[in-house]
């Protein structure tokens, strides 16, 4: 599916965090936040606005609380007109300073939202991003079932029917989670990483042909689910073809491309009399050691080299 776009309305955040409204707008609740990025305004404090996001969340601490405290009742409400003009989401005051009375006319004549928490300004803004990194990251829904398999996410894509379903309740008896079966919402939460998740409506759900729709939490219990994963590997199943040139060294490394991050893969031929789960089981547990530095196919390799040079020398 095509990559959407998302957002999260200022009123879950102000739930999420608990935080104190100072002034709120009328219209507080259609208040869209639709950006991870946060601003803290020290140069906008002196008059500079150039490249000014008036979209993200603006955070103020103990930096510019002094900075502002050593004017006059005028000037600084001259300093703040101009900066509440931006018209701004929602401007959050940290470490439960006391608010100017400058600041709380300002937000009620420009209708701009404002808060206050008790955390340290460093810790909410990290805490914040990170949120909103999750909340509003880019999604895509791909068809097929994600697993965590000692400690690894693994995505296990292919054609209706080749046996995703079945492998995954397999891994789920051996001890595994499942995360997602059928549909794998996933979030670009950051340039490096993709995280998985299931849709609320069919979370821990699982269709097996011949049996019908079967609840793993129900059936195998609290720990046989998880809610999000990271995606760490990829790996494509398909039909066994006679003939057809299969990897066997593991030699070259295979990626898949989703939402520009490249994760391994791989790809297994599904035939029978092959117990997919252990060979996924081994699949993740391999790329975990190259993930540490260690590449079992390499190592032969450099073995049967050197052994090579030597056999020259003699």
């Amino acid at each position: 599916m095509l990559e959407s776009e998302f957002t999260i309305p200022l009123s879950k955040i102000i739930e999420e965090f608990e935080l104190e409204v100072i002034y709120e707008t009328k219209d507080i609740d259609s208040v869209i936040i639709a950006t991870a990025d946060i601003n803290r305004p020290g140069l906008q404090m002196i008059g500079f606005f150039d490249y000014f996001d008036h979209q993200r969340i603006q955070i103020m601490g103990k930096v510019e609380f002094t900075y502002l405290e050593q004017f006059a009742s005028d000037e600084r409400a001259a300093r703040l007109e101009k900066y509440f003009s931006q018209k701004f989401p929602a401007l959050v005051i940290t470490r439960g300073l006391q608010i100017f009375p400058e600041m709380i006319e300002l937000a009620e004549k420009y209708n701009v939202p404002l808060l206050r928490t008790e955390d340290a300004t460093s810790a909410f803004m990290s805490t914040i991003i990170s949120y909103l990194n999750v909340q509003i990251a880019p999604r895509r829904t791909r068809h097929g079932v994600l697993v965590e398999v000692y400690g690894e996410g693994i995505l296990i894509l292919g054609e209706s029917g080749v046996g995703k379903s079945e492998a995954a309740i397999e891994l789920v008896k051996r001890g595994h989670r499942l995360v997602a079966d059928d549909a794998v919402e996933i979030k670009r939460v950051s340039n490096k990483t993709l995280v998985g998740s299931s849709p609320e409506i069919i979370r821990h759900f699982v269709e097996l042909r011949g049996i019908g729709i079967i609840d793993i939490k129900e059936i195998f219990g609290i720990g046989a689910v998880k809610d999000t994963e990271n995606i760490n590997m990829i790996i494509h199943l398909e039909p066994w073809e006679e003939g057809k040139q299969y990897d066997r060294l593991g030699m070259v490394d295979e990626y898949t491309n989703i939402m520009g991050i490249n994760i391994p893969s791989l790809t297994i031929p599904v035939k029978l009399g092959r117990n997919l789960a252990v060979i996924i089981e081994v699949a993740a547990m391999n790329n975990r050691q190259k993930r540490m530095g260690y590449n079992a196919a390499v190592e032969l390799n450099n073995r049967l080299m050197q052994q090579m040079e030597e056999q020259l020398k003699l």
